[in-house]
This record gives structure tokens, sequence and C-alpha cells, in this order.
């Protein structure tokens, strides 16, 4: 199976084509307004409307309430919902039960204790996407820039449905797929000339890094 490609923390046309013409899999608009990716769910479904059917559409939120997940679901019409906060397993099923909706859980790694907690959401949700743990003083739990010890995850990517996020871009994401065998990548921040602005040319070098393991 080819490795599934996501885009993540899109803000404009230009860009969401880009990532649609070079092959990217599925396209992530963040729905956070602490993040500089942020985008409203109005603005997220007029940039969705290129992609129906040709990429899967992801409404990144963290630690949203019913009334947001509601306006989400209705507005943005995701297929995915991917959840970055400190949603339990409990909080996770509610969520994929009420809303109807495919659900990505991201779990922070830094050391090999973190990984005990991809069991708890194991047959809960969709899929589970591996993020660098943000540093203390990081008001993002993600789309910081930074990776972390890929060998903590050695091959996972054999038996568990994971996707590989973190600091990931078109120069390191090979080594890091050799490493781990993950399924599938997520990038933001790699893809960005600044924080929030990301460059059609990254995008397409970083798709074509992915291409070429």
């Amino acid at each position: 199976m080819p490795i599934e490609i996501k885009i993540c923390g899109l803000k404009t046309t230009a860009t969401v084509e880009a990532a649609l013409v070079a092959g990217a899999d599925l396209l992530g608009f963040v729905v956070f307004p602490r993040s500089p990716r942020n985008v409203t769910p109005a603005e997220a479904h007029t940039l969705s409307i290129s992609a129906r059917g040709r990429a899967k559409i992801v409404a990144l939120l963290v630690d949203p309430d019913d009334a947001l997940l509601d306006i989400v679901v209705k507005t943005i019409a995701p297929d995915i919902l991917q959840l970055h906060g400190h949603e339990t397993p409990e909080r996770c099923a509610a969520v994929k039960a009420k809303f109807k909706t495919s659900v990505m859980k991201a779990v922070g790694v830094s050391t090999a204790a973190d990984l005990a907690e991809i069991a708890t959401y194991r047959g809960v949700v969709d899929r589970i996407l591996l993020d660098a743990k943000p540093p203390p003083e990081s008001a993002l739990p993600g789309g910081n820039g930074h990776t972390f010890d890929w060998a903590l995850i050695a091959d996972l990517g054999r038996t568990e449905p994971f996707m590989l996020s973190g600091g990931l871009n078109a120069f390191n994401v090979a080594h890091a797929l050799q490493v781990t065998a993950a399924p599938a990548v997520d990038v933001s921040s790699g893809v960005e000339t600044t924080p929030g602005v990301k460059s059609s040319e990254l995008i397409r070098a970083f798709i074509k890094s992915v291409r070429s393991v």
C-alpha cells in the first residue's frame, strides 16, 4: 500500500491546490484560535470545496466541546475529526458515536513510557497520530517543528495503523519512514516558510520525498 500523506494547517486555495496536484491523500484544517494555522469552520469549508472527492478532509480540534464539534461537522463535513488535545478514550468514543465521523487521536511522544497510551485508544479511535510531545512552555499541542526519537517506535508501522508526525520535512521524512515503517505521515511546520505560511514548493518537495521511499 502507498504511504498516505497528510498536509495539515492549510490556509490558502493556492496551497490546497498544490497539495492536491502533488498527490496529498489528506488535507488538514486547524480550528484552534491559538494556532497560527487557525481557520474558521466557514473558511475551512471554502478551502475544502475543491478537495472534496480528491483527498480526505480532516478537521483538527483541541479539546472541543460538543457545540464546536456540531458547527465543524455541519459546516466542514470532514471525513475525519482529529482530536489533538487531552481527550480521553471515553471522550473520543463519545465524539465518534455522536457525530458519526471517523476519529483520529494525537498522542504525544517523548519517552518510551508515552507509548503505553496507544493501547488505551486501540479499538476506540480509527487511527492514532504519534506526534512529538510539546515542550512545557509551548502554547500549541502540535505543529512545533520538533521530532522525537523514532527508534522508540522502530518498525511499529508493521503492526499498528498509526500516522507519524512531529518535525517532519522533505529532508528527514525518508529516514523516518525507514526507521518506523509508518503507513502514513503528517506534516505542517515542515512545509512552511514561517509559522502558518505554507510553501507550495516545500509541499511538493515533501510529497516527492515520501513517494521516493
